[in-house]
């Protein structure tokens, strides 16, 4: 069992998807904002020798088999990253300009458990696995940087995981919501947010909708929008 799978396996729920759970999860480990490894001058100053890849809205940028395990750098446009298959299929995250993913299953060699989806016409650096490994060898200053931003987000998603035992449902989805608030909301359906605490989807929505109706929340299709966030952190404990 993997140290997400034993993490899960603490919260006590099994009528969640575990898969999907454990996608959700990896997928909190993406590098975004302040934890990213890169900053805009780093990826600046290494786009003349990375590789450049243009991905057309709607086509699928990586993780579908055909491509070769890399570090991906969203340059520009947004990917969302899917987990599950037919009707069972769900966004488990949305990467935005700067965000960074693979690095952590290239160190761990273990497979992404999504695919990613143009959103828009994205533009991706990407390094392969020799050109990462030859980065962090060559690039003190960079794989120092590197690999305090890979510890700092396991921590962090470690952390989330222990933050929500012992707390209610109510609490652990308002907790969740204000961890997973972006620019765009919580730009995630309710069915992937109803995974990642491992209950049902029934469940979830009728503490959404109780918080919605108490005017901390505002429920849109596939996001969330957070409309009083220090009564919702009081919600949370």
């Amino acid at each position: 069992m993997s140290a997400v799978e034993r993490a899960l396996h603490l919260l006590g729920r099994g009528d969640g998807d575990f898969r999907l759970q454990e996608a959700a999860w990896v997928a909190r480990c993406v590098g975004r904002g302040e934890s990213a490894p890169l900053a805009p001058e780093d990826v600046s100053a290494l786009a003349a020798t990375l590789h450049r890849r243009t991905v057309p809205r709607g086509a699928v940028a990586y993780g579908d088999g055909r491509t070769r395990p890399s570090v991906w750098i969203v340059r520009s446009g947004r990917l969302e990253l899917l987990a599950g298959s037919g009707a069972r299929r769900v966004v488990v995250q949305i990467l935005h300009d700067g965000d960074v993913d693979g690095d952590i299953q290239l160190l761990l060699d273990m497979p992404l458990p999504y695919t990613a989806r143009a959103l828009d016409d994205v533009e991706l650096l990407h390094l392969e696995r020799e050109d990462f490994e030859r980065l962090l060898a060559t690039r003190p200053p960079i794989a120092r940087r590197w690999l305090s931003s890979v510890a700092q987000r396991l921590n962090t998603s470690h952390m989330r995981i222990i933050g929500l035992l012992g707390r209610s449902l109510v609490q652990q989805a308002a907790q969740l919501l204000l961890d997973e608030e972006s620019e765009q909301g919580v730009a995630l359906p309710q069915r992937t947010l109803a995974a990642m605490l491992g209950v049902r989807r029934p469940s979830l929505n009728k503490v959404l909708k109780e918080l919605e109706k108490d005017g901390l929340i505002a429920l849109r299709y596939s996001a969330i929008d957070i409309v009083d966030r220090a009564a919702l952190a009081r919600r949370a404990g």
